[in-house]
């Protein structure tokens, strides 16, 4: 008995194709952030020349920097399902410490930042352990200690300078070795590019290689995602998210040492609000505030889309009250964006 051709095909299984290299893109979360932070180059560049000038890139990078430090670490905490309002004022707190103990108690730079370091991370250890321990939400937990450290900042340097001010770090031993990993330019042309973006753009990296590459990156997407069913394929719920919590305070504390090496001061006061614009660089970076979605890179995008914007208004020569109209007009778009990638992204992996 002969098998037709025709039966051959009939009987051959039916060949499924995944998704197209186009619908895996489409689904990634810092596309959306992408694609405006191309608007926005676009925008500026034609609005001012200013802002293709070296002097100008130079300028909203340095913007961006500071800013995207840290928002990559909230990132990866909101990923994980966390908040942590603190991290604005850590920033101010770890350069106080560094400058107080260079300054008032004559340490070396060096000690003073390893001392500022320790701080730091003991601060994000005790507000993860907190927000595990009593299951409080962790918005209300850094709030709180958002606001110890605030009064903290302001008692402890009114109590030691009789001000609100930390200067004088410059002629502190170690300065200037701590100054060139801290606070270096490098000069490109016309363009001196700050220290503080090339720590970005080596956080980011980092950053993205842990949560795609890595075991504790799956974690974080775990416990954002569903806490009681990452516990219960053992994911180490707890340690991840304490790590997380002080991920955004060792973070906080690279921004506090690039800021007081930089400026060679630093007001207690300085750093609060920012938390604000961390959360929101990371959601028009692709992250959702229930957690469980989002990216390093996407993060690092809309800082540099809150640098442009800021500078690109400057140089416009716009009334910088703008500025606000745009951020919340971007947040909104983006939350409504953010949510339509993820279920675009649950269908695609269906």
């Amino acid at each position: 008995m002969t098998t037709t051709t025709e039966d051959t095909e009939v009987a051959s299984p039916a060949r499924t194709e995944g998704p197209s290299l186009l619908q895996r893109l489409s689904v990634r979360p810092e596309i959306g952030a992408a694609l405006g932070a191309l608007l926005v180059f676009v925008f500026f560049s034609i609005v001012t020349d200013r802002f293709l000038s070296p002097l100008g890139i130079a300028t909203w990078l340095d913007d961006a920097s500071t800013l995207g430090i840290m928002a990559v670490a909230v990132a990866l905490l909101m990923i994980g399902g966390e908040f942590d309002l603190s991290a604005g004022v850590m920033t101010a707190s770890t350069a106080l410490v560094t400058a107080l103990l260079a300054v008032h108690a004559g340490w070396n730079v060096w000690f003073a930042l390893l001392a500022s370091l320790v701080f730091a991370l003991t601060v994000g250890a005790f507000n993860g352990w907190v927000v595990m321990r009593t299951g409080l939400p962790s918005f209300i937990v850094t709030l709180g200690t958002f606001l110890a450290l605030q009064g903290l900042n302001l008692g402890v340097t009114r109590l030691v300078t009789g001000t609100v001010q930390v200067s004088g770090v410059r002629a502190a031993a170690g300065y200037e070795s701590a100054g060139w990993v801290f606070a270096a330019t490098l000069n490109i042309g016309d363009a001196r590019i700050q220290a503080s973006v090339v720590w970005w753009i080596v956080l980011t990296a980092i950053a993205s290689i842990i949560l795609v590459r890595t075991r504790f990156g799956n974690w974080i997407f775990a416990v954002g995602g569903s806490l009681p069913s990452a516990r219960a394929v053992g994911v180490p719920a707890d340690r991840t998210k304490i790590l997380l919590f002080m991920g955004t305070a060792f973070a906080g504390w690279v921004v506090g040492s690039c800021n007081i090496l930089r400026f060679a001061s630093v007001q207690a006061n300085q750093g609060v609000g920012l938390e604000l614009h961390y959360i929101i660089a990371a959601v028009v970076g692709g992250c959702l505030l229930t957690g469980g979605f989002g990216s390093a890179i996407g993060a690092a995008i809309g800082a540099l889309i809150f640098g442009m914007a800021r500078q690109g208004i400057v140089f416009a020569r716009w009334d910088s009250d703008w500025f606000m109209l745009f951020l919340g007009v971007l947040l909104l778009a983006a939350v409504l964006v953010n949510n339509r990638f993820q279920n675009r992204a649950e269908r695609v992996r269906r």
